[in-house]
């Protein structure tokens, strides 16, 4: 029983509960560093809500009762998405049937959020309340489509953010590590990008160069990758799924840690330290899970936004039709 319990805390706070199991010793590659390759999917993990609800406080873990009510919920999705055809009186939309979605499996993992631990992001700043109110107000007063900059840069193709590139969504949750001496490459699933990290103790580029998915630099803590990235634009890219919410600052130094406990797992963790816009910093994490039929489809939304011309266009077409009314 204590072991089952130390292997679930484990699964939730895997720094905290490191030395409670016996650790995964990972395969090598052939220049001698812990092999992190191949195709690891954040599927799973859809459904577990980033903060945790207040009245658990402290608790990481669903009882009996809230994790049988995941199941359920899981069922009864399961069964909707394999309805054929929608029900007559149901509102037009993209689905049901929801052939396009993906589903993770119920987990007893409470939220995404481990630290603090209550798993609540912590405060904003004075600042980044600013920024969120100053964000709140531009909606108001402009709408949404009043230009292609009232949409996100992930509704523009552009980026998702390195938060919003890995944490599991919808769709298209693919992540894939190739190695090299010296290098760790992460591909992402969605609007295709890369991340390049050397491993060879280089400085950080200068202060002034900086991009979606910032400077990354790594190194080996035994056999956990550490990678820490800086030199991130500010205001483009939230910490959330498919980089929502408020965006952080330029500020922002992301620690991610990728720790193999087992051939077919990676433990995910990353502590996100953005003095500008959280009081203090806070850590996610959750595990990715080998899947080797997973492949990796171009995600060509560049090419083909439609999106993007039907909203402005439409929206332009009512501003012209509401001006002949009157």
């Amino acid at each position: 029983m204590k072991l089952a319990i130390s292997l679930a805390l484990f699964a939730v706070f895997p720094v905290v509960a490191q030395n409670a199991v016996q650790k995964y010793v990972p395969p090598k590659t052939s220049w001698g560093d812990p092999d992190l390759q191949g195709l690891w999917p954040a599927t799973d993990s859809i459904g577990i809500p980033m903060q945790r609800p207040e009245s658990f406080g402290s608790r990481a873990l669903l009882t009996e009762q809230e994790y049988g009510q995941r199941e359920a919920a899981a069922k009864r999705t399961a069964e909707s998405d394999s309805e054929e055809y929608a029900n007559p009186n149901q509102r037009a939309g993209i689905n049901p049937p929801s052939y396009w979605l993906e589903r993770g499996k119920p987990s007893r993992q409470a939220s995404l959020v481990v630290d603090p631990p209550n798993g609540r992001i912590p405060p904003l700043t004075s600042e980044g309340l600013k920024r969120q109110n100053d964000q709140m107000a531009l909606r108001r007063t402009r709408g949404v489509a009043d230009s292609w900059e009232d949409q996100s840069y992930y509704d523009r193709c552009i980026s998702r953010g390195v938060m919003g590139s890995i944490l599991p969504v919808i769709y298209n949750n693919g992540n894939q590590i190739i190695q090299a001496p010296g290098l760790v490459v992460i591909r992402y699933e969605m609007i295709h990008e890369a991340r390049i990290i050397p491993l060879d103790g280089r400085p950080h580029v200068a202060e002034g160069v900086r991009s979606y998915m910032g400077d990354p630099r790594g190194h080996w803590e035994g056999n956990t990758l550490v990678v820490e990235t800086t030199n991130l634009l500010g205001n483009r890219n939230g910490i959330n799924l498919n980089g929502g919410g408020l965006p952080h600052s330029d500020a922002l130094r992301l620690i991610e840690r990728f720790t193999r406990t087992g051939p077919d797992t990676i433990q995910y963790q990353a502590t996100i330290d953005d003095p500008k816009t959280w009081a203090k910093p806070w850590t996610l994490s959750f595990p990715l899970n080998r899947d080797k039929n997973f492949e990796l489809y171009e995600y060509a939304c560049h090419e083909g936004n439609y999106a993007m011309l039907d909203m402005l266009s439409g929206a332009r077409a009512d501003e012209a039709a509401a001006a002949k009314g009157k």
